[in-house]
């Protein structure tokens, strides 16, 4: 809905959180790598829910994403207005209004819609699209009665509970056209809890290409927190499989080259390896909803011996990058990886040592948010990063 757009297309996604019950006993393991492991995942009360792209997708193959997708015009009907006719008429139909400063604002979400005969706001469209698409794929609901008030859906919620066979119809349908997931909510007489979604990041695909038909998404991360975890199929269509695991276990999988986590979700993942506990992850989501985020582009700087995957604030990152590619333009230095992580500066960027993406960050974050765990970036690196 902006001239950017015919370079890549507008996209939401949903970090889903939910409860997991370990108890106080540890069970018997047949070895003590086994003890060790159950131990490590016991620090974590929660997982998250990571689906694995079909080998058929025209968009990271194989790749272990959290749920989401591309936006669809049904998200900015004007028919969702009657679906939130009680809140249709607060700031954001009752979401509040961010702090951040709309010139330091991603473009997705301070485009005014208006102009492009929609009346939904885009911090409630591609809110809708996240519930949607995770409804699609994982056949998780997120919403709530027509009749529930914002600020009591803002704490840790349930899914939605319902017939099988009859949300197993929904799905379908709604999966055959977007259009029906607002017949579904007039239906059901229900809402997507938007409420319950907290802003947490924004992605634009980076530039890997010069071809302009490269698929490129501009991404609006969200948050949710469940008590517990929900029934999940997949789709078997756009998802071939699914797991929940705690954040070291996602991350454990991809060290062991056991699963691809692109750079994105491996980021965020690595931030939620800040918090064990699923209530303070909710109450720090919560305490900063407001606070806005930027938008993410790494940009490749080639070295002399490898690839850099740079973002804002790294010294390295363009001052002005080239976001849509129609310059061709190439960033790079004339020095070594090792050099490079030994001289030190601003860093924020990934490098792929030994065919793993480890993040360098010594930068404050932004916007009340929280630095992913990394690695060292003092510790000795032997120049194999080449991609």
């Amino acid at each position: 809905m902006d001239n950017t757009l015919q370079h890549w297309r507008e996209a939401a996604t949903l970090i889903l959180a939910a409860g997991v019950q370990h108890g106080n006993i540890i069970p018997k393991m047949d070895s003590q790598m086994s003890l060790n492991h159950e131990r490590r995942k016991s620090t974590f009360d929660y997982e998250v829910l990571l689906m694995k792209r079909s080998q058929k997708s025209g968009f990271m193959p194989n790749a272990f994403v959290f749920p989401g997708g591309a936006v669809d015009a049904s998200d900015f009907s004007n028919d969702w207005i009657k679906v939130f006719e009680r809140h249709a008429n607060k700031p954001n139909f009752g979401l509040g209004v961010v702090r951040q400063p709309s010139s330091t604002r991603s473009p997705m979400f301070v485009t005014d819609r208006r102009k492009f005969g929609s009346l939904i706001p885009g911090n409630v469209a591609f809110r809708i699209c996240a519930i949607r698409e995770t409804f699609e794929e994982s056949g998780i609901l997120l919403v709530v009665p027509d009749s529930a008030e914002a600020d009591t859906n803002q704490n840790i919620i349930n899914a939605y509970e319902q017939d099988g066979d009859e949300m197993a119809k929904w799905r379908k349908e709604v999966h055959n056209n977007p259009l029906k997931f607002i017949e579904m909510c007039k239906e059901l007489r229900c809402v997507p809890n938007i409420w319950a979604l907290y802003e947490w990041g924004n992605w634009l695909t980076p530039v890997l290409t010069m071809n302009p038909r490269a698929r490129r998404f501009d991404t609006a991360f969200y948050i949710a927190c469940l008590p517990m975890k929900p029934v999940t199929i997949d789709d078997q269509n756009e998802m071939v499989s699914f797991n929940w695991w705690t954040p070291q276990e996602a991350i454990e999988e991809y060290m062991t080259h056991t699963t691809w986590i692109p750079p994105p979700q491996l980021y965020e993942l690595s931030r939620l390896g800040n918090f064990t506990s699923i209530h303070k992850l909710h109450s720090f989501s919560c305490n900063r909803a407001l606070e806005g985020c930027e938008r993410w582009m790494p940009v490749m700087v080639h070295a002399e011996d490898g690839v850099v995957h740079t973002l804002p604030g790294d010294e390295l990152y363009p001052e002005d990058p080239d976001v849509t590619g129609q310059s061709q333009k190439m960033y790079s230095t004339n020095r070594t990886i090792e050099t490079l992580v030994r001289e030190g500066g601003r860093l924020h960027r990934f490098l792929h040592i030994n065919g793993i993406a480890t993040v360098f960050i010594n930068l404050h974050p932004k916007y009340k948010h929280i630095n992913p765990l990394s690695t060292d970036p003092t510790h000795n690196v032997v120049a194999k990063s080449k991609i």
